[in-house]
């Protein structure tokens, strides 16, 4: 009697692939054991579904062998996601628990995966290393805008990326000149490059389930030289003041950031805008024009 070959359920060709990302289940279990309970103050909620982080690497245009930076990875599942695409990522983490564990999570479920785990405040990171080109990250929602503002700000080698963010604050930024949601955001972000929506993303995808809903949003640095550090924060200054006092005239909104009503006046004219615009109608090389003359001035 000779024996039969081994049917495809113990075969180890047809074996099912270990996973490489990672399930409610697991997540749930992590947390517990690191005794981590997601808070809102933090900003803290973890996807649990792995469509939704092949999704977001896919929008991302994620490539192997590049280096992606993503701030807050929490417990891995789009740190997985991304080094599944065959990337390398440099996680910068905050909290100590979960940058002692992302390694570990790695290297269990994606043993050839490259991964470096910077324990810092992306607030106040100024170097990483491998000069990352990408970012994508699930940004907590409490310091979404000045974190995706910081990085741009302080890494010119970031070129293109997604972050999932809460809906109102990417649309915010992808928002267009004139819209009733364009404000400070908007022409900052638009500062560093393009921004635009690149789909919802469900609230039970999350951990725990937020009460607000969220969004990705897609960026791609601009080509040309970025202009001078002083003109940067005079373009900003500019931008603050136009929109605290919003659907003022900029002669007024702008009175404080450059005199008075009447040197306002002159600046404006001096950069060929209507004294009587509005903030909300300037984009952001409008913005530009006036730090320009006023510099100059």
């Amino acid at each position: 009697m000779t024996d039969s070959a081994p049917t495809p359920a113990h075969d180890p060709a047809h074996a099912p692939a270990a996973p490489t990302l990672l399930g409610p289940a697991e997540i749930r279990d992590l947390a517990e054991m690191l005794g981590v309970n997601p808070t809102k103050k933090l900003g803290q909620n973890f996807v649990i579904d792995g469509n939704t982080v092949r999704r977001i690497v896919k929008v991302a245009a994620v490539q192997p062998g590049e280096t992606v930076v993503e701030v807050g990875p929490g417990l891995g599942s789009l740190t997985l996601g991304i080094l599944e695409a065959g990337a390398e990522v440099v996680a910068v983490e905050i909290d100590d628990r979960l940058a002692e564990q992302l390694p570990l999570t790695v290297r269990l479920m994606q043993p050839a995966a490259q991964l470096t785990v910077i324990r810092a405040d992306a607030l106040k990171i100024a170097e990483l290393p491998g000069a990352p080109t990408r970012l994508v990250a699930n940004l907590p929602y409490n310091v979404s805008v000045p974190v995706l503002l910081h990085l741009l700000e302080h890494f010119p080698s970031i070129r293109a990326g997604v972050v999932m963010v809460q809906a109102e604050v990417g649309e915010r930024l992808a928002a267009a000149p004139g819209s009733k949601i364009y404000g400070s955001p908007s022409v900052k972000a638009a500062w560093y490059g393009r921004f635009r929506t690149a789909g919802k993303v469900s609230r039970q995808v999350f951990w725990p389930v937020p009460n607000v809903d969220s969004i990705l949003i897609a960026f791609e640095r601009r080509t040309e030289e970025l202009e001078s550090e002083e003109l940067r924060l005079a373009t900003f200054a500019l931008v603050d003041g136009a929109f605290q006092q919003r659907r003022k005239m900029l002669r007024q909104s702008l009175s404080t950031v450059l005199g008075d009503s009447a040197q306002a006046t002159a600046v404006l004219t001096a950069a060929g805008i209507d004294p009587t615009e509005r903030g909300e109608q300037l984009t952001v090389d409008d913005f530009l024009t006036i730090a320009r003359a006023w510099t100059s001035s």
